[in-house]
C-alpha cells in the first residue's frame, strides 16, 4: 500500500459519512461534529473540483483522482490529531474509488483500491436518495442516482464494512445519525 494513501495512527474514532452526491453528506458531518463538539474533514474533491471548474470548466478527469485521494487522506490525517474522540469524515478513500469505478468504465487505481480497503473507519453512514437531487457546478448525474446508491454499498457490502444507512429527512438522518453513534460510543 502507497504510503501517501494511508492513514496515520490515531485513537479516535471515525465516522465516515457516504454516498452519493447530493444526499445531504456535507451538511450532517459539519452537524455532528458540532452536536458531538469536535472535528470533521471536508471533502477534498469538492473544493479541488470546484477551482478546476472555474478556472477552466472541465470536470474531473482520471488524472484528477489520485491527487484528490492524496489531499483527502492528508487532511484526515492532520484533522485525526486534533481529537481523540470522534471525527467526522465528509468522504474517505473508498468513496474515491467507487466514483473512479463509476465515472472511468470500473477503473480504479490499484494503490487506491488497496488503501480503500485497508484504511480503517469505525462506521459508515450510507446517505439514501430520499431527499431532492440539488444542482450545482461539479453535480452531474441526477438521473443515476438509484445506480450510484446501489454502487456506494455495494462497495460498502463487498469491503465488509460496517454501516447503516440513514434516510429521510435532514431532522430524521440526524436523529438516527446520533443513536447510531451514541451506541458506537456506549452513550446509551
Amino acid at each position: 500500500m502507497e504510503k501517501y494513501l494511508q492513514q496515520e495512527k490515531s485513537d479516535c474514532i471515525k465516522v465516515v459519512l457516504f454516498g452519493p452526491e447530493s444526499t445531504g453528506k456535507s451538511s450532517l458531518a459539519k452537524e455532528l461534529a458540532v452536536h458531538y463538539n469536535t472535528f470533521y474533514v471536508d471533502e477534498f474533491a469538492r473544493n479541488y473540483l470546484q477551482k478546476k471548474w472555474d478556472r477552466y470548466q472541465l470536470a474531473c478527469e482520471l488524472k484528477d483522482i489520485i491527487p484528490i485521494a492524496k489531499g483527502q487522506i492528508k487532511n484526515e490525517n492532520i484533522i485525526a490529531k486534533k481529537t481523540t474522540k470522534i471525527l467526522f469524515c465528509d468522504t474517505d478513500l473508498l468513496t474515491t474509488a467507487t466514483y473512479s469505478k463509476l465515472y472511468f468504465n470500473g477503473y480504479c487505481d490499484p494503490d487506491l483500491q488497496e488503501s480503500a480497503i485497508k484504511n480503517h473507519y469505525d462506521l459508515y453512514l450510507l446517505m439514501d436518495i430520499d431527499i431532492p437531487w440539488i444542482n450545482d457546478d461539479l453535480r452531474d448525474r441526477p438521473n443515476d442516482r438509484k445506480v450510484f446508491f446501489n454502487s456506494f454499498k455495494n462497495s460498502l457490502d463487498l469491503n465488509k464494512k460496517k454501516y447503516a444507512v440513514i434516510s429521510g429527512n435532514f431532522q430524521k438522518r440526524k436523529e438516527m445519525a446520533i443513536n447510531l453513534i451514541n451506541n458506537l460510543l456506549n452513550l446509551q
